[in-house]
């Protein structure tokens, strides 16, 4: 078989093609794909993408499930996992009702995780955003319901960047010198161009803003298990149905599970699993 994994980071399987951005080693190739899918017609039996879709604005949406329509070949397989918005959208509700009966400690920190969760992907202007300072935390009154909601591996690699930030904390000052001073260089250099050219006074924060957001880490839309099928049925797959991270129609996914899973724990739980095939 020939299976494609876009979007895929980190997680790739070297049997697999891979497609990304900006390559992460050898066996991914470094792509747009904005600009679309680089393989002709017909060329894949599945196509599979994780947390990907939802960077996408609605309308590049469409054009990149298109492309994985086209690459695949009839009877071939999508496996697309984005966020759930309709989960995340019950948490927020969750915690508010309940930090509105009694506002405890864990239950104003559930509120503010389930806004953060939330919204923080849709309007941040710096990386990791509120999410990512959340979660570096020294202390968390809800450690185990955040950890449950963001997984192992995004739980393990916030936390071993606040233990590297405790066990080295005069070298981490430094580069936080370090980075303020050019952020300000750079700022200084901005607001002279803007002078001269444009003599616009916000010029600065609106450049920072958009080089951000051009950069890919927001969503720009969400989807849930009725959203998603129904895009899926728009392009033209047929038998859309909701799976889990351990089950797929894929033929022996027991071998490539672990795009989604890993010592038996799935690795985004705020996710919705869909697969669609490409009609015969």
């Amino acid at each position: 078989m020939k299976m494609l994994n876009l979007g895929c980071g980190n997680r790739y399987l070297t049997d697999w093609t891979n497609i990304d951005f900006v390559s992460s080693g050898p066996a991914v190739m470094s792509h747009n794909l904005r600009e679309g899918i680089p393989f002709p017609d017909n060329c894949f039996d599945v196509v599979y993408h994780s947390h990907v879709l939802e960077h996408f604005s609605k309308e590049r949406g469409v054009f990149f499930v298109q492309e994985c329509f086209r690459v695949l070949e009839p009877g071939g397989i999508l496996r697309a996992v984005v966020p759930d918005l309709e989960e995340i959208a019950k948490n927020y509700v969750r915690a508010l009702e309940a930090v509105l009966r009694e506002q405890t400690y864990v239950n104003e920190a559930n509120y503010e995780w389930s806004v953060i969760e939330l919204y923080d992907q849709v309007v941040r202007d710096t990386s990791g955003g509120e999410y990512s300072a959340y979660l570096k935390r020294s202390v968390l009154a809800n450690e185990d319901w955040v950890k449950s909601r963001v997984g192992s591996e995004a739980w393990e690699s916030h936390r071993q960047t606040l233990q590297n930030v405790k066990a080295s904390p005069s070298k981490d000052r430094f580069r936080s010198r370090l980075k303020r001073r050019v952020k300000a260089l750079i700022s200084r250099i901005q607001h002279s161009l803007a002078s001269i050219l444009l003599s616009e006074p916000q010029l600065n924060q609106q450049l920072e803003t958009l080089q951000f957001r051009a950069k890919g880490e927001l969503h720009q839309w969400m989807f849930d298990r009725h959203s998603l099928a129904a895009l899926l049925q728009q392009i033209g797959f047929r038998e859309t149905q909701i799976v889990s991270a351990f089950e797929s129609r894929i033929p022996n996914w027991d071998l490539y599970q672990w795009l989604d899973v890993e010592a038996g724990i799935v690795r985004k739980p705020d996710s919705l699993f869909m697969e669609g095939a490409k009609p015969v």
